[in-house]
């Protein structure tokens, strides 16, 4: 099997890397990366856990193979806080309405979550359930989910984001 040399943009730092025609981006990103938050469930692109942000757009990044990702730009759940880790709105949103409870599907939440805020910081109820659609908790029913999506996007449009503690 081939190797192939790639050049991704990951969470604003380029990073390099050789790898085999058959290594995932969810591989990649958690192997050569070390960015542990992208999660592997299911594998089949089915559970959502490993959405990642590929050029703005959420993808399961357990269906891309890395050298697809070459030139581009992701961004995954530890690019979402910043440099000093501060968590984003959306983040301290979660955390303020107990949005999660195992944290498997967090982070994909968050991603996901987050595209659809930087869509548009007025979603409706609808646009949440489709934006959240992709991906699967098993614990929470979704209910503080939603209240975490509403509550950032309340929190952005207001310019009034509570500081993380």
């Amino acid at each position: 099997m081939s190797n192939h040399d790639i050049k991704i943009k990951v969470n604003g730092v380029v990073r390099t890397g050789t790898v085999s025609a058959r290594t995932t981006l969810a591989d990649f990103l958690r192997e050569d990366c070390r960015l542990t938050g992208t999660h592997i469930g299911c594998e089949h692109g089915i559970c959502g856990a490993c959405s990642v942000e590929y050029d703005g757009q959420p993808v399961r990044s357990c269906l891309m193979y890395a050298v697809q990702a070459d030139g581009h730009e992701v961004t995954t759940v530890e690019g979402l806080s910043d440099k000093d880790g501060k968590l984003s709105a959306l983040q301290d949103a979660f955390c303020d309405t107990h949005a999660l409870q195992c944290g498997f599907c967090t982070p994909a939440m968050l991603i996901s979550a987050q595209s659809l805020l930087n869509e548009t910081l007025k979603p409706t109820d609808e646009q949440i359930r489709e934006a959240l659609s992709a991906n699967i908790c098993r614990c929470t029913g979704y209910v503080q989910i939603f209240q975490a999506v509403r509550l950032a996007a309340e929190r952005l449009r207001s310019g009034k984001e509570k500081v993380a503690s």
